[in-house]
């Protein structure tokens, strides 16, 4: 049986609808050879009578998930000092097949920032985390969401500095809003430092948004959520970013943000070439209902939802796996298109795509095999099964 079993050799799943970047091939097999792909194919698979099989039984074979946004879950937040809080909330997340994760922090003081980062930064070099994501503090006090309005500031070339050197390379995202002083200058900044600059939580009019795209920024912060909303006679940020080929939009596809229409409609418009799913996930994902904090505010949790006392949502407790099949069965788009938004895409957008974020050969064997509901019922990283994952156990 696979539960619990880590393969530190070479073995092969077989039987399954396994999905390349352009097609799904039925009757499958991907070969795991020293915790990478070896091969994919379909029909017969390779290998002789000694070789581990892993039969799959119909099962769809995904690539592992890709998160850009995400705060915390498992009842631990990354905006924390403490590596084991912040272990607890990837495993969380690893759990619902996302293999890779950039840890997102919230507003708050800048020495606070620095420090957080710095204990992030670990945890980023050691290959637990992708990256971090700082969503803010230069951010609009009109459109902050669940971020504290004390710890916001306008963005200067010092202090932006100053969170770039804490992180060491670590850093791979920042979102901020242009029409703040300094805003577009930030975004070059960021740009010429080889981090993604991000439009979110903006009030911005539509001539404030384009200079900050063609300053360098190519992505929209979850789209829609935190900004000025789309108007027939002034497009604002959500019709600016949504039409720029030139900007990735990010989309927390929990169908509680975004209706399942908006969803639809966004990502059919920005395609599989600019559409990433998204959890903007807080500590309460995977974890019981209760009163959480996401930075320095309180969250109440009731059905899954996170709200502010104010009744303004606060992040969400989505995992990717859901995001994937709300797409699929809930906005009524095709896997392949699911594939690309949980996986390829994000992946390309954190420059790791010759690493993982599809099913081809070199690339690190992050696998999630998912059941006729599009449920995890194992997860493979870099080779290795997660303990404790899905509903259902699969002979070898």
């Amino acid at each position: 049986m696979l539960e619990g079993v880590k393969h530190a050799g070479d073995f092969v799943i077989t039987g399954g609808r396994v999905v390349a970047p352009d097609r799904v091939l039925d009757d499958g097999w991907l070969a795991v050879s020293d915790g990478r792909i070896a091969a994919v194919g379909t029909g017969t698979p390779p290998g002789g009578p000694e070789t581990e099989i892993v039969d799959v039984g119909g099962a769809l074979v995904v690539p592992g998930f890709v998160d850009t946004h995400c705060h915390g879950g498992g009842g631990a937040s990354f905006s924390t000092l403490d590596p084991d809080e912040i272990l607890t909330a990837v495993r969380a997340h690893r759990r619902h097949g996302t293999t890779t994760t950039l840890a997102s922090l919230v507003s708050d003081p800048i020495d606070l920032l620095t420090e957080q980062i710095a204990a992030l930064r670990e945890l980023v070099q050691e290959g637990e985390l992708a990256g971090i994501h700082l969503e803010g503090p230069f951010i609009s006090r009109a459109r902050c969401g669940a971020h504290d309005p004390d710890t916001l500031r306008e963005p200067d070339t010092g202090t932006v500095d100053k969170l770039l050197r804490a992180g060491a390379g670590a850093i791979r995202m920042v979102t901020l809003a242009p029409e703040l002083n300094g805003g577009v200058k930030a975004v070059r900044q960021l740009a010429e430092s080889g981090v993604t600059a991000a439009i979110g939580h903006t009030d911005g009019l539509a001539e404030q948004l384009v200079p900050a795209i063609d300053a360098g920024a190519t992505v929209a912060t979850h789209l829609f959520n935190g900004m000025r909303p789309l108007h027939h006679r002034e497009p604002g940020p959500v019709g600016v970013l949504l039409d720029d080929e030139r900007v990735t939009v990010e989309l927390i596809c929990d169908l509680v943000h975004l209706h399942p229409t908006v969803v639809r409609l966004a990502a059919s418009h920005a395609g599989r070439g600019r559409t990433v799913l998204i959890t903007d996930a807080m500590s309460a994902t995977d974890a019981a209902d209760g009163r959480y904090t996401l930075g320095r505010l309180e969250v109440d949790v009731h059905d899954g939802v996170a709200t502010l006392d104010n009744g303004s949502l606060a992040g969400s407790t989505l995992t990717m796996d859901n995001a994937f099949r709300n797409l699929v069965k809930g906005a009524k788009l095709g896997v392949l298109d699911a594939v690309r938004a949980t996986s390829g895409r994000p992946a390309e957008l954190l420059g790791i795509a010759d690493r993982t974020g599809s099913l081809r050969p070199g690339l690190a064997a992050d696998v999630v095999i998912l059941d006729d509901d599009l449920r995890p019922v194992r997860v493979l990283r870099r080779g290795e099964w997660v303990a404790e994952v899905g509903r259902a156990t699969l002979s070898t």
